[in-house]
């Protein structure tokens, strides 16, 4: 079993989601901008490799899913979980703040799928998921509007891409915010993870949407 990655291994969805691979045995990869706390990885109880890399940055991601591969093996399924979450009305952010939210929000996991879903693709198998949001544009959030979007249409493309050959592309999408012992417990929030990676070929589906416990 090659394992998990993934980047954006935050303390919310991106961990929980690393817990739920973790217990099925998985080897786990954790790749984040910042430090990971120790007991955060000790707890996984699996083998785990931790990776210093921002998602903006192509190269550096490009090198963390080298190393992930090298320690584990190419991934069975690759999480892209990074965001710029920010309020920011039409016109309020410049034009260079759009630019970073989209390069955060879409570029990466473009970058990261170009990286790692053409092996997966040769392989025949292989699980590339991202972090949505956004069911329906807000104009108090307009670049995370924009960015959930583009993880949508990003989705379509890299399932057209590689869904042939057996990757299978998708996107859960949170309609809330994340919080423990809410709606919307990331721990709750990363079955549909696990379930998307381990649903049958004729049963793909492309978007999950968590709009609270007991509906998604």
């Amino acid at each position: 079993m090659a394992g998990a990655v993934i980047i954006g291994a935050g303390p919310g969805i991106g961990m929980a989601v690393a817990r739920r691979f973790a217990k099925e045995g998985m080897p786990i990869a954790l790749v984040a901008r910042g430090e990971i706390p120790a007991g955060s990885v000790t707890a996984l109880d699996v083998p785990v490799t931790t990776l210093r890399a921002d998602s903006t940055d192509e190269e550096g991601l490009r090198a963390a899913l080298d190393a992930a591969t090298t320690e584990h093996g190419l991934p069975d399924v690759v999480v892209y979980n990074a965001a710029i979450i920010q309020a920011d009305g039409p016109g309020r952010l410049s034009a260079r703040g759009h630019l970073d939210a989209w390069a955060v929000n879409v570029v990466g996991a473009l970058t990261a799928a170009a990286h790692v879903a053409p092996a997966m693709a040769r392989r025949g198998s292989g699980s590339f998921l991202i972090t949505g949001g956004m069911p329906e544009p807000k104009r108090e959030y307009v670049s995370l509007s924009l960015g959930k979007a583009g993880v949508r249409t990003l989705v379509t493309l890299l399932d057209q891409e590689y869904g042939e050959s057996g990757v299978h592309v998708a996107s859960v999408t949170v309609a809330g915010a994340v919080a423990p012992g809410t709606d919307f417990d990331p721990d709750d929030i990363a079955e549909h993870y696990w379930r998307l990676h381990t649903q049958p070929r004729d049963q793909w589906a492309h978007e999950v949407v968590h709009a609270g416990r007991g509906h998604g």
